[in-house]
């Protein structure tokens, strides 16, 4: 009976960790649906440029990701140990390598975005469509460009009070955000108030705007309240960050960060294998995702929040009782998962019908987001394993089981089904994102061992 009590009094702060992170994420991916309906509106070619070329900034996105998240295991850790001075260090390195990252994506994606959109419109189509979609998406992605640098500081901004378990204030922050988002699209997506309809460039300027709201509102709140974040006083005194914490920090930012990169261009490489089979797939693939991620935002926020608080368990030097907190959240997040699997079948059919598209899309759509929610409470058991693995700093294993999975198993049956069998889009979807089930194996495997259970930062 204790032991239930304890198990409970563990869900309650998960959830206080991780609710905000889910309305966070929850009304961000909602504005994202508004946005995409907005845009839907402007044309199906705008849609779909529009999706490419965030799908190619979602590989930026996960390089910061994994960079933060590697310093962030150490913050974590030091949290649970009180160590100030270890966070203050942290917080440091995430800011100067995320903006370095940041300023080198931009000048490859400057160079390299006409070829790497039209990669994904070398499928069955139009030509005058695809030159369409390939104009759209080069000048949305040359302006998203400008809200890179940003990006990267508020992700060492909020990434490191995350870690902290202050999840509020990056959550207000990003709701301002998301506001300054959403009129932006209203106003110049369609030219309202006398300004001009830009459309898709509209939209990409509409976010432009909001990153840096998002970035100001985190550098103006932490630092006016230094005594809830004691890191911040001096930490731009100077830059300084100790060379023996430097090599630490890189040994696991560097794998996580090549691990984030892998694993986004291998996804990137499988929705380019749909989309050599059929064009149509780009736009249902985005009608899917978009729902995905708002209906995701429970078990994603979930796994996220599992993480943090198994970073403050083993900081804390409690390596007896991780392994069993670890399989209790864990539950809980697959059942969070269930729950809007069960809600992502119910809106199926209806979903597709708020895009102004061809039915076939429409249909097409339906039946991926039929086949993402019979795989989700899957993917909530990989996602709340991986942040498990992550949290004592075992960044082999994480390799392991998320890029060299992608890329041994998932990226080959994506390409040879896209290349050298007659299935249709909707049975190649099906397979490939059923490869999921293999992965909790894994996921089940490696958490069982326990060679993630250790302490970094004594």
């Amino acid at each position: 009976m204790p032991e239930k009590t304890t198990d409970r009094s563990y869900i309650k702060k998960l959830l206080m960790i991780a609710i905000p992170m889910m309305v966070q994420n929850g009304i961000s991916n909602f504005v994202n649906l508004l946005d995409n309906l907005m845009i839907g509106q402007v044309g199906t070619n705008a849609l779909s440029g529009v999706a490419i070329a965030n799908q190619l900034i979602f590989v930026f996105y996960l390089v910061i990701f994994g960079a933060t998240a590697g310093v962030g295991i150490f913050t974590a850790q030091y949290k649970g140990n009180n160590d100030t001075e270890g966070i203050r260090y942290s917080f440091r390195f995430k800011f100067v390598f995320n903006t370095i990252l940041s300023g080198i994506c931009i000048i490859i994606y400057a160079v390299l975005a006409p070829f790497l959109i039209n990669l994904f419109l070398l499928g069955e189509g139009d030509p005058a469509d695809a030159a369409e979609t390939l104009q759209i998406g080069i000048d949305y992605m040359h302006v998203i460009l400008i809200s890179l640098i940003p990006i990267g500081i508020t992700q060492a901004y909020a990434g490191t009070l995350r870690d902290l378990g202050s999840t509020k204030v990056p959550m207000f922050a990003s709701l301002a955000a998301i506001f300054v988002n959403l009129t932006g699209n209203w106003l110049l997506i369609y030219g309202h108030l006398g300004l001009p309809a830009l459309g898709a460039t509209g939209a990409a300027i509409a976010t432009v705007i909001s990153r840096f709201v998002e970035l100001g509102i985190l550098i103006i709140y932490t630092g006016k309240h230094s005594s809830l974040f004691p890191f911040i006083n001096g930490a731009f005194k100077n830059f300084r960050v100790p060379k023996d914490l430097i090599w630490k920090f890189f040994i696991k930012a560097l794998p996580l960060m090549a691990n984030e990169t892998l694993w986004s261009l291998g996804m990137t490489t499988v929705n380019q294998c749909y989309s050599y089979r059929s064009l149509d797939a780009v736009a249902a693939l985005n009608i899917e995702s978009t729902l995905w991620n708002l209906m995701g935002v429970a078990f994603l926020a979930m796994g996220e929040a599992v993480g943090i608080m198994m970073g403050h368990i083993l900081g804390s030097g409690d390596l007896s009782e991780a392994k069993k907190k670890a399989y209790a959240m864990r539950r809980f997040t697959v059942i969070c998962g269930l729950v809007f699997a069960l809600l992502m079948v119910c809106i199926s059919p209806v979903f597709p019908l708020l895009y102004n598209t061809t039915d076939y899309i429409r249909h097409l759509a339906s039946n991926f987001i039929l086949i993402s929610a019979v795989m989700m409470p899957f993917c909530a058991y990989t996602h709340a394993s991986y942040f498990i693995m992550r949290s004592g700093g075992n960044t082999v294993i994480t390799v392991i089981f998320d890029s060299v999975y992608t890329w041994v198993l998932v990226v080959p049956l994506a390409y040879y089904l896209s290349r050298y069998t007659g299935l249709s889009v909707s049975w190649m979807l099906a397979l490939v994102r059923g490869m999921e089930v293999v992965k909790c194996l894994l996921g089940f495997l490696f958490v069982r061992s326990g060679s993630w259970v250790k302490n970094i930062v004594k």
